[in-house]
């Protein structure tokens, strides 16, 4: 890949605007995902750039994998386009981290061996862990700083701003999708001889006051929650400040107060397996207890180098069938059912022993997502559903019997 340009193209006449702060109009409006770069000065690419205004996946595949998927390879459909899939623990975990610490790892080394100059991460406010602070992390230790994932609205991109001047010319940024889709959409718009994306897949963040409903009616102490995730063994798995472990069946969420935690960016999402990044770590293609890596283009390879010595790895597996399952969810779903606990773990036990394992899991969670966004986006914002909805995402919710919207 040649070096990137700092040459900016010019703007169409309606994109020549002064940049956007918070509580300003954002042109999304509510579906704005506050990714940040309303808040630099690449605001003036807006129209172009994101994703909840035109989606261009196949253009952004094809600039940063030199091809879009293949929609007749189930794989490809479901996970995007890929030269290697597989699972992977590391062999010495980073204390403190959200799973064995990977990512983590990878940033780290990235900036141990030089590869680039700083790495574009989360950190969290010293007040309160799940507000993030986006950061261009210089040395290992503040990257180590921004592990465990924090699950809301994030504007990292607004640290773009900070580039010029900065010396930084090489850049390593942890993203999650709609941010990459932003960021390869300028990408040659920024003052970088060289850009490498880690991507994380990523659904269902909330605002921070979306954040403390959900754990109020889902943990037994939410405010000593550091951090949870929804797991392949249907579970919702907290962790709590002082070590201990909570864990809640999917079935047993009180889906009427949480129908619409949600935010409105993440109900219209497609891109669950972040296609534009180089590298994607996550869990949702693994077997339980190992991360799912994704390696997209040469560039996602080099990345897997610095730490692929040092990982415990496995092939992907795919077990079970999840088509049933996601037929069933989406019905009790739309009508907001809620199971009693007991009976919520109950059928929790029964699909962990029979339910999809593997990458038959990981079809299961994007069905599951993308059948529910599509209705709900057809609902409420019916005259943008059909443009919206990528082709990749049609093909999967066609599957499937969708209630009357």
């Amino acid at each position: 890949m040649p070096p990137l340009t700092t040459a900016q193209p010019t703007p169409l006449p309606h994109e020549r605007a002064r940049p956007l702060r918070p509580g300003s109009t954002y042109p999304a409006r509510d579906l704005c995902s506050q990714c940040g770069l309303c808040d630099s000065r690449w605001v003036a690419y807006v129209r172009r750039s994101c994703a909840f205004l035109e989606q261009r996946f196949e253009a952004m595949e094809a600039e940063a994998h030199g091809r879009s998927r293949d929609l007749d390879d189930e794989n490809e459909l479901y996970f995007g386009v890929h030269q290697r899939m597989l699972t992977a623990r590391l062999q010495q975990p980073i204390t403190g981290a959200q799973w064995t610490g990977i990512v983590s790892r990878i940033g780290v080394r990235a900036l141990e061996s030089g590869m680039v100059d700083a790495v574009l991460c989360v950190q969290q406010d010293p007040e309160d862990r799940f507000t993030p602070v986006p950061v261009l992390a210089r040395t290992p230790e503040e990257v180590l700083a921004a592990r465990v994932n924090k699950p809301t609205l994030s504007p990292n991109l607004r640290v773009l701003e900070q580039l010029e001047g900065s010396g930084i010319r090489r850049l390593l940024a942890i993203a999650v999708g709609c941010q990459v889709q932003a960021l390869r959409a300028v990408q040659q718009t920024l003052p970088l001889d060289n850009l490498y994306v880690l991507g994380l897949p990523c659904v269902d963040n909330v605002s921070r006051e979306g954040l403390r409903t959900f754990l109020n009616s889902a943990s037994r102490s939410p405010d000593t929650v550091v951090h949870y995730e929804f797991m392949q063994d249907f579970r919702i798995h907290f962790r709590h400040s002082d070590g201990s472990e909570e864990t809640l069946p999917f079935f047993g969420l009180d889906t009427p107060a949480l129908k619409d935690v949600f935010a409105p960016s993440c109900l219209s999402c497609f891109d669950y397996t972040n296609a534009g990044a180089d590298l994607v770590v996550g869990y949702m293609g693994a077997e339980f207890g190992r991360q799912w890596i994704t390696v997209r283009n040469p560039r996602g390879q080099r990345l897997l180098d610095l730490v692929e010595t040092e990982l415990d790895t496995a092939p992907v597996s795919s077990r079970g069938d999840r088509r049933a399952a996601v037929q069933q969810g989406i019905e009790a779903y739309d009508k907001a059912v809620r199971l009693p606990r007991w009976l919520a773990e109950l059928v929790g036990l029964v699909v962990q022993r029979i339910g999809p394992k593997g990458l038959e899991y990981g079809r299961f969670s994007i069905d599951s997502h993308f059948t529910r966004n599509a209705l709900w986006l057809r609902r409420h914002y019916p005259e943008m559903a059909q443009r919206h909805i990528p082709a990749f995402a049609r093909r999967i919710v066609e599957r499937y019997k969708l209630p009357t919207p």
